[in-house]
């Protein structure tokens, strides 16, 4: 009977968790703020006010919040993509304004390019973990690396050919971020396989 009892009290205690997708939330943050910096690269318009806005609110701000529901999801892939490359923006944008604001010389190449290899290396680590994920998201991190990979080659050499080039896989990218958060909502409301992320 005690058995009985507590096996009640257990499943009334159970919390179901009814909480949104936090992933199309991160993966929009991700790919719209990917598209505005590498609008820039690619030419289309001077580094400013609305890559640091971007970079600081949307793509940093909101892609960790989505990473915190993420870990709440008990998803380790997305909380740690998604609270990693929040931060990520957060501190390239600082690595731009701070030297402006006087607190610390402007960062070199190759301090810029030990910085971008670094989240490359993370950015395949992650890439290599989507195999076992829709091929949506191998796109998205596979667009990545590539995108990391070209940014170093750019800076490294100081070729702004190579960068203009970077900005265009960036803008790529992107749009395959967004396309992959919004194939996620669209299929949840109307609860069929609208968009193909498989």
């Amino acid at each position: 009977m005690e058995a009985q009892i507590d096996q009640v009290f257990k499943n009334e205690l159970k919390i179901t968790d009814t909480t949104g997708n936090p992933g199309a939330l991160g993966l929009l943050a991700f790919g719209l703020t990917t598209i505005i910096l590498n609008m820039h690269n690619a030419g289309i318009f001077s580094m400013g006010s609305v890559v640091f806005a971007m970079g600081i609110f949307y793509g940093g701000i909101a892609q960790i919040i989505a990473g915190i529901m993420e870990w709440k999801k008990n998803n380790t892939f997305g909380m740690t993509a998604f609270i990693s490359f929040g931060f990520f923006w957060i501190a390239l944008v600082f690595m731009i304004l701070m030297p402006i604001w006087g607190w610390g010389p402007a960062l070199g190449r190759e301090g810029m390019v030990s910085f971008l290899g670094i989240w490359g290396l993370l950015a395949l680590g992650l890439f290599l973990i989507t195999f076992r994920m829709a091929k949506a998201m191998q796109v998205v991190f596979g667009l990545l690396v590539v995108l990391f990979f070209l940014l170093i080659v750019g800076n490294a050499l100081g070729n702004s050919s190579i960068l203009v080039i970077a900005g265009i896989v960036g803008i790529l990218c992107g749009l395959s971020a967004v396309y992959t958060g919004l194939g996620q909502i669209m299929n949840e409301v109307w609860k069929e396989t609208v968009v193909r992320l498989g």
